[in-house]
């Protein structure tokens, strides 16, 4: 697996690669609503490419630049400088197609050779370290988590030739009339990347050194658009809201509250702009003037799961765990494929200590853990549902593939010897504690044989 992914770890797609940078300062966040956004703008596009939407993974870097990749196959990565950096949401759509023309045209083998023989090892560790840390994800855009690793500069080794940069435009733009959508998106977010060229070369965006003429390619979509019979097509509403609500939640939460206000004045009262107000203010630690537009857009929405999952967040951050409790019941019940809310959830009801809450916790960790393996916090969780609950045993295996996660393989074997010891030989249980102290106990091996 180890090797697989080396070969096929990254590429950089639409826009830069990671640029040089200190990996302390690079963040992942986790978020429902934000990454369902993506989704829906993404779905039709995969769907006419001929995969399988399932199948592609999103994540979100926490960084301002205008920047977007795939790695380790079908894993879509988008730094929020470009989703708070594109004007409306045909820009970033136009954004997403070109990524899926890469996919689809199977560009991530074909960069394998220069991978190899690039020296990727503080890449590779990057890369890998992102894919980790969106395991410890707990399920809100506020929670950043620095990931571990070496800064890196890897600009020369993820460049696509010009010609498969093309080949992804076109595919992109096939994509955008296949799925009857317009392409001006598309032109305008390369217009604004065109400055760049003006630049010293000291001074540009690393994609305009990595990737085709800016100019050339304006003029390649200008052509398609006036061939385009939905040169025209306008946005769905729905997709307008979608992006207004995602900006201002980013917006939210990753800029100081002062700044939040400054753009979203209570001149504004689009449900964007009170969405953001409401997370400011709780981000400003004055639920006074929060939980009442928090209940504001409820009583606008009372079916959003999003609102009454900030809700249930604030509460839970301020210390108030009973009040929290029904806001986060309420978003599950409204999103209840959401592992990501789940896990918030069961921490309320772990939290509340109450037996009839433990059980509920456990079952809800169950699904999350199904749904989402990758999540560190929700192995955690229920390692502390199951012992609350009198199953210790299921606790030392859920520590012992928290562990395994994690990468402390020692202590993966020695919860899953524990785990052995007290459940029957053959059980379910017993033989997936086996199998993490096998694989602990390779991958120990393999750590050694390296050195």
């Amino acid at each position: 697996m180890r090797t697989r992914f080396i070969l096929l770890l990254a590429l950089a797609v639409f826009l830069v690669p990671i640029a040089a940078r200190n990996a302390a300062g690079t963040k992942l966040i986790r978020d429902t609503e934000i990454e369902n956004t993506i989704r829906a703008f993404g779905s039709p596009l995969f769907e006419a490419a001929g995969l399988r939407g399932a199948d592609i993974r999103i994540f979100l870097i926490a960084d301002d630049s205008l920047n977007a990749f795939v790695a380790g196959g079908q894993n879509l990565f988008l730094h929020t400088g470009l989703l708070l950096g594109a004007k409306n949401p045909n820009e970033l759509i136009g954004v997403i197609a070109h990524e899926t023309g890469h996919i689809a045209g199977g560009h991530l083998a074909r960069i394998a050779g220069r991978i190899r023989g690039a020296g990727t090892t503080a890449l590779v560790a990057t890369v890998l370290g992102v894919l980790a840390a969106v395991a410890s994800g707990s399920g809100k855009a506020g929670a950043a988590i620095a990931i571990g690793g070496q800064g890196i500069a890897v600009g020369s080794v993820l460049a696509f030739s010009r010609a498969q940069e093309s080949a992804a435009d076109q595919a992109a733009l096939g994509l955008l009339e296949d799925t009857g959508q317009s392409a001006r998106g598309m032109r305008d977010f390369f217009k604004t990347l065109e400055d760049q060229e003006l630049l010293p070369p000291r001074l540009q965006n690393p994609y305009v050194r990595t990737h085709p003429i800016t100019r050339y390619r304006v003029e390649a979509v200008e052509s398609h658009l006036e061939r385009s019979a939905y040169a025209d097509a306008p946005t769905t509403p729905e997709n307008i809201e979608r992006f207004a609500r995602m900006r201002a939640k980013l917006t939210a939460f990753l800029n100081s509250p002062t700044l939040t206000f400054e753009e979203y004045p209570p001149s504004d009262t689009s449900i964007a702009a009170r969405y953001a107000r409401a997370t400011a203010h709780y981000r400003n630690n004055d639920l006074d003037k929060a939980l009442p537009l928090m209940d504001a857009l409820i009583k606008a929405e009372p079916l959003n799961p999003y609102f009454w999952e900030l809700k249930g967040q604030a509460l839970l951050e301020a210390g108030r765990i009973d009040e929290a409790l029904a806001p986060y019941q309420k978003a599950a019940t409204l999103a209840p494929d959401s592992g990501l809310i789940r896990v918030d959830l069961a921490r309320v009801q772990l939290a509340l200590n109450r037996p009839p809450l433990v059980k509920a916790a456990l079952d809800n960790l169950l699904f999350s853990t199904r749904k989402n393996p990758e999540l560190l916090m929700a192995w955690q969780q229920l390692a502390i549902a199951y012992g609350r609950n009198g199953q210790i045993a299921m606790s030392n295996v859920a520590s012992a593939e928290h562990a395994l996660r994690r990468g402390r393989l020692e202590d993966a074997i020695y919860h899953a010897g524990r785990a052995q010891k007290k459940l029957p030989n053959g059980s379910a249980g017993w033989v997936r504690a086996e199998d993490i102290k096998q694989l602990a106990k390779r991958r120990l091996k393999e750590r050694k044989d390296r050195r």
